[in-house]
């Protein structure tokens, strides 16, 4: 199973929080660093709050957008 880490930047919704992913890879021909953001819904049932760095973990589907859990706080 994949397992990420990322942000907490929103937990407005009932047992959901969006996290944010950054990704930072070279451009093969110009050699320019980039940074790629990514959102994911995740299961909250850790009660974290925005701000947070977590691992989360892919699932199985519980919602039509939510299909990663989150581990643990780190």
């Amino acid at each position: 199973m994949k397992q990420l880490k990322g942000i907490v930047i929103n937990t407005k919704m009932q047992q959901t929080a969006a996290v944010q992913i950054t990704r930072r890879w070279t451009h093969p021909l110009y050699q320019k660093t980039l940074t790629k953001k990514k959102k994911y819904l995740c299961d909250n049932q850790l009660a974290v709050s925005a701000g947070d760095k977590v691992l989360i973990q892919e699932c199985r589907p519980l919602s039509k957008r939510k299909k990663w859990k989150i581990v643990k706080k780190i």
